[in-house]
């Protein structure tokens, strides 16, 4: 993997600390737990000038709601993601985190940020994923968070997803392949 240019941003010292040892040198920012201070936000703000930003925070609800902040105040960031799943501590005592993640995960999440383009861009409503079982279906959930993890936009509740399918610019054939997947898998092991 080559050097990342950018500056990643982080919740904290484990989440820098385990880039390093996976990345080498590597330059972050951290932003100690859940509360975004102004200094943090201007840093992160002259960072995003200077050398670009990717957000990289810990796939759970305080992560989500850090990477929401951190969009207002950057837009244009680019933004990876880790699914749930592998940010899982080996420990049953701990939380879900980046520093649980293996050096593989880390690196594959990395190479498949996201970011903003101009391209023109018809936004997905509530009906739209009415009609991809994305809500109102008994397999909602587990429909979001598969295909979250398959467009590497993270795992988050139906309006938070409906969010990230807009900033993202989730092409319509691709999000409907990747439910197509989900549903003929679904067949299968109910067979």
């Amino acid at each position: 993997m080559k050097k990342i240019q950018e500056i990643i941003v982080v919740e904290g010292k484990s989440d820098t600390s385990r880039l390093r040892d996976c990345l080498g040198d590597v330059d972050t920012i951290e932003t100690n737990g859940s509360a975004l201070s102004e200094e943090t936000k201007d840093r992160i703000k002259v960072a995003q000038e200077k050398r670009g930003v990717i957000i990289f925070t810990d796939p759970d609800f305080n992560g989500n709601r850090l990477r929401t902040i951190i969009q207002q105040v950057v837009p244009n960031a680019k933004q990876a993601f880790l699914p749930r799943a592998q940010a899982v501590p080996k420990k049953s005592d701990g939380s879900l985190g980046i520093e649980h993640a293996s050096d593989a995960d880390i690196k594959k999440a990395l190479e498949s940020v996201y970011s903003m383009n101009d391209i023109n861009f018809q936004k997905y409503d509530q009906g739209d994923m009415v009609d991809l079982k994305l809500i109102g279906d008994v397999d909602s959930k587990i429909r979001r968070e598969y295909v979250g993890q398959q467009l590497k936009i993270g795992y988050t509740n139906a309006k938070q997803f409906l969010n990230r399918l807009n900033m993202f610019q989730i092409d319509p054939l691709v999000l409907r392949q990747v439910v197509n997947n989900f549903d003929k898998g679904k067949s299968h092991d109910t067979k």
